[in-house]
């Protein structure tokens, strides 16, 4: 009898019974929902490969796969792999989140303000941004678009890469080389269009038909512009990362060298602040930082977009290697003292 009222006692609950433990799966599915929102933005920003995303997120290809599926099950247009297996997401506009608007609404700014000449489509494309952002915000961006001195020159230049690059139109020009003479007939297939950082301005980057070579071209010295009616079709190996990686401006190069450079103790906290392409910093005991910079090199093997950067710094700063570059730097800073010496 007590055993039977034993058992009444548990069956009426009044212990309680062991659960069985479910498995946890919600960390796996946050992991795959923060993927899924990566590769939705990697892919809107540049085609990529099972096998590029396979690396950049840490899984599989067969995973990517599926992933690609979701994808496409939410809505997002990614038609099939061109012929170097990539994927892409292909974009329907939308208006920019307000973080957004503000972004390229400053990054047009800094091109416009350091235009070499007056340019209406910067100006136009920070009305046209500004146009997104309450009332109280545009009139002030508005407001602060002022001329910037620099004469008429290359606004009509713009229109011509860009209606060459949209349509897949060979591109025609002469090019004002820095010493004055007119390289004429160039013929060019636009690949891409490069701001300098160093000094801000726009560079054309394409395939050159007549020497069968990627070049660069500064559109301020491109003339006599004419886009053709011959076409080309897009390199879809050219990969505009890949070509500038070693350049400190929009000079790539097949031979870059590394720059090893000594920057000053009170020199220390603005490289702290980082934005310098190509380069790894290493602060010594005595507060003093050595740098090395990967830069690409011109025709003479000396890294002329590097060079202003590292005279900027004035006495803050001493090349230290490869000894050709010392030299150079050495060289500037003596004529430089030669010319001023006796202004004291």
């Amino acid at each position: 009898m007590e055993s039977t009222r034993m058992d009444s006692v548990d069956l009426q609950g009044s212990r309680p019974q062991p659960q069985k433990k479910r498995p946890v799966r919600e960390a796996k599915t946050w992991d795959r929902v923060k993927r899924l929102i990566q590769m939705s933005k990697d892919l809107q920003a540049a085609p990529m490969t099972t096998a590029m995303m396979a690396r950049a997120y840490g899984t599989s290809q067969r995973t990517i796969q599926r992933d690609i599926e979701v994808l496409r099950e939410l809505g997002h247009d990614i038609p099939l792999p061109d012929r170097l297996h990539r994927y892409v997401i292909l974009q329907r506009g939308g208006a920019l989140l307000p973080a957004q608007a503000l972004a390229a609404y400053a990054a047009v700014r800094l091109a416009y303000h350091h235009s070499p000449s007056h340019n209406r489509h910067y100006r136009d494309a920070m009305l046209h941004i500004s146009a997104q952002l309450p009332e109280r915000i545009r009139y002030v961006l508005g407001g602060s678009v002022l001329d910037n001195g620099a004469g008429q020159m290359t606004e009509r230049e713009l229109e011509k890469v860009a209606t060459a690059w949209v349509e897949g139109r060979v591109l025609s020009f002469d090019y004002q080389r820095p010493g004055g003479e007119l390289d004429r007939g160039n013929r060019l297939c636009v690949y891409f269009l490069e701001i300098s950082r160093s000094n801000l301005a726009p560079y054309v980057i394409g395939l050159e038909q007549r020497r069968g070579q990627l070049r660069t071209f500064k559109l301020s010295r491109m003339r006599t512009m004419e886009v053709l009616r011959d076409t080309y079709e897009p390199d879809e190996s050219f990969d505009p990362r890949e070509f500038l990686s070693d350049a400190w401006g929009v000079v790539g190069s097949q031979n870059p060298i590394t720059v090893q450079v000594r920057f000053a103790s009170e020199a220390a906290y603005r490289l702290d602040e980082g934005g310098y392409p190509n380069a790894t910093f290493h602060k010594q005991p005595d507060g003093s930082v050595l740098a090395e910079f990967r830069a690409g090199t011109d025709k003479t093997g000396l890294p002329r977009e590097l060079m202003p950067f590292l005279l900027g710094w004035g006495p803050r700063a001493e090349v230290l290697g490869p000894p050709e570059v010392r030299a150079h730097w050495l060289s500037e800073l003596r004529e430089t003292l030669r010319r001023y010496d006796n202004f004291s």
